[in-house]
């Protein structure tokens, strides 16, 4: 595209940039850079297109262009959020919004010019002081009865992103048709507001309240009223360790121990100063398994602790391990430890309401995770629910139940995301630390270890044996190409049948709403045309699905085989489903050709 070409079809665009980027020095230098070299085509990919909100709010890359996150974006997300806000919610003047930020490059800042946004209309913000737990912005919304909630952060993405997550008055994250219509009234607030780059000014204006010590006092209190067994916790000799993944969590997680009278853990020192370059791991992601958690590992090793935690740098996620005989160590996936806090929390309320009808109570998953929910529960008589990816179907769901005066018990998603109750209507990995900790400390008390207690939910309830991972794909027309031949495999609009010597009984494609399996074939769960997910359902009881992520560059796919109680021949299935996955691969994702860059361990 020649310069003449480029300027004719965005001459909008480009007066606005030149407006509003002499208030961002590094951003006008990116932007004048790419003018001056003639970089057409990457000036079109970072002005022609906006981030949009996806599975957890915006996320992207910090640099200049409306398809990045920078402080324009945050300025006009914040004005289109604000504006919305007034109209949907008249009282917002009075509600507030709670706003609160990670320890990532630019997130204090992104947070004050959104603080900014809200005032400038007259809407009281409570901006927290300090950097924060995300589970603290969902918390706040419904203890103070607010408006909204931010949170900016991009949780356990590269160090050179950051995000913007909403969350609504419920205290659960942002859904149709909020998403869409915030999306709306952005494209309708795009030039800067008066006083909207004045984020210095934030800190003491007087619309704005700081919220941090008074939900540190009434969070752990929650905590600590809901612990079961006090007298367990306190004498356990159980030593954990834990790590905050150079994060916010490490002062919030030293609180919540001892408002559950556990005894202190062992930090890994090296992780537990919050630090946006992530120095000692290549992903800040402790849901890449042993990997990740190398350090940890080491510290426990040093110090005798058997248990280790770790939650990601926005400490919203929990992963958990456990050292075996002969010194190895055990990383659980997010399934098993999905499985573990089902029957822990099922657990829980059987010894505090005996005689309550487990018709009312309620657990919930997202549809790419383990059915071992839906196992447990077929047995115990309590009802499980599935829904879409992501913790935004899932709270809203739970919220729904409340209404409906119905318990909900837990809700999780295999990417380590833990909701414990409904302390928090989204996944708090502070919670489910300190709840993971009583858990393997009553365990403890009946001599038996966290893997020998999952063995037995296994025995009961049936094996449950997943694998799954990721390729990662920049190109998008790949992708669209790999699915789309999915789509067509025996011709026009005709789904696989087989997959090498397994037989497809069913196929689920959200992505176009097709559904075989129902009558009318139209998919129950809602559909997204903005995002590729297809699930398989194959004669020998293996379910399989692959989709992209929302909010990196990887094309997911997520397999489990479910055996029945009493079905002992657990090698057999593992093998079965190694089979499956690798024919899967093979067939349907076509690595090779399509340049897909595995998994690093």
């Amino acid at each position: 595209m020649t310069r003449s070409h480029w300027s004719q079809r965005n001459d909008r665009l480009s007066q606005l940039t030149h407006l509003c980027l002499p208030q961002n020095e590094s951003t006008r230098a990116e932007v004048e850079g790419l003018l001056a070299q003639e970089d057409y085509a990457n000036l079109e990919e970072i002005l022609l297109t906006r981030l949009t909100f996806g599975t957890a709010g915006l996320r992207g890359v910090m640099s200049a262009g409306y398809a990045r996150m920078n402080d324009l974006v945050i300025i006009q997300t914040s004005q289109g959020l604000a504006s919305y806000l007034s109209s949907a919610c008249p009282d917002s003047a009075k509600r507030g919004v709670v706003i609160g930020f990670d320890g990532r490059h630019n997130s204090e800042r992104f947070a004050h010019l959104a603080t900014a946004a809200f005032v400038s209309l007259g809407i009281p913000v409570y901006l927290y002081s300090k950097m924060v737990p995300t589970p603290f912005i969902p918390y706040g919304v419904v203890k103070f009865g607010a408006a909204a909630g931010i949170m900016v952060t991009a949780s356990h993405n590269p160090k050179d992103d950051n995000g913007y997550k909403v969350y609504w008055t419920n205290g659960a994250q942002i859904i149709a048709p909020h998403d869409k219509k915030i999306q709306c009234a952005i494209e309708k607030n795009l030039e800067p507001w008066p006083n909207a780059w004045n984020w210095e000014a934030m800190a003491a204006h007087p619309l704005r309240k700081d919220p941090l010590a008074e939900v540190m006092v009434s969070y752990f209190a929650m905590l600590k009223e809901d612990v079961l067994y006090k007298n367990v916790n306190e004498t356990t000799p159980l030593r954990f360790t834990f790590t905050p993944m150079h994060g916010v969590s490490y002062l919030y997680m030293i609180d919540a121990f001892k408002a559950c009278s556990l005894p202190p853990f062992i930090p890994v020192q090296e992780q537990i100063e919050p630090d946006p370059e992530f120095p000692t791991v290549k992903f800040p992601n402790p849901e890449e398994g042993k990997s990740a958690l190398d350090l940890s590992i080491k510290t426990a090793n040093e110090n005798g602790s058997t248990i280790i935690l770790a939650n990601d740098p926005d400490a919203d996620r929990l992963a958990v391990a456990e050292k075996q005989p002969g010194d190895e160590w055990k990383v659980f996936t997010g399934n098993e430890t999905g499985g573990l806090f089902g029957w822990w929390l099922w657990h829980r309320y059987r010894a505090r309401n005996p005689n309550a009808d487990a018709a009312n109570v309620y657990m919930i998953a997202s549809t790419v995770s383990s059915k071992i929910l839906k196992s447990i529960a077929q047995k115990e008589g309590f009802n499980f629910v599935e829904t879409l990816t992501g913790f935004k179907w899932m709270a809203n769901k739970g919220h729904e139940l409340m209404l409906e005066g119905k318990t909900v018990l837990f809700a999780f998603e295999e990417a380590i995301g833990f909701m414990c109750g409904t302390l928090v209507l989204d996944k708090d990995g502070v919670n489910a630390a300190v709840k993971f900790a009583e858990l393997a400390a009553y365990l403890q008390t009946k001599g038996l270890t966290v893997n020998q207690q999952l063995n037995k939910i296994y025995d009961e309830y049936g094996y449950h044996v997943s694998r799954n991972s990721y390729y990662i794909c920049y190109s998008q027309p790949t992708i669209t190409a790999m699915f789309d031949r999915i789509r067509n495999y025996d011709g026009s609009n005709m789904y696989p049948k087989t997959c090498g010597l397994f037989a497809i009984t069913d196929i689920r494609d959200l992505t176009t709403g097709y559904d075989s399996s129902t009558p009318d074939k139209k998919a129950i769960l809602p559909t997204s045309s903005s995002c590729q997910m297809i699930t398989f359902n194959f004669e020998n009881g293996c379910v399989a699905t692959l989709r992209t992520s929302g909010t990196e560059p990887k094309v997911k796919y997520y397999t489990e085989m479910c055996g029945k109680p009493g079905q002992t021949d657990w090698v057999a299935l593992d093998a079965e489903l190694e089979q499956l996955v690798a024919c899967m691969v093979d067939e349907f994702m076509q690595p090779l050709k399509n340049n897909l860059v595995p998994r690093r361990d």
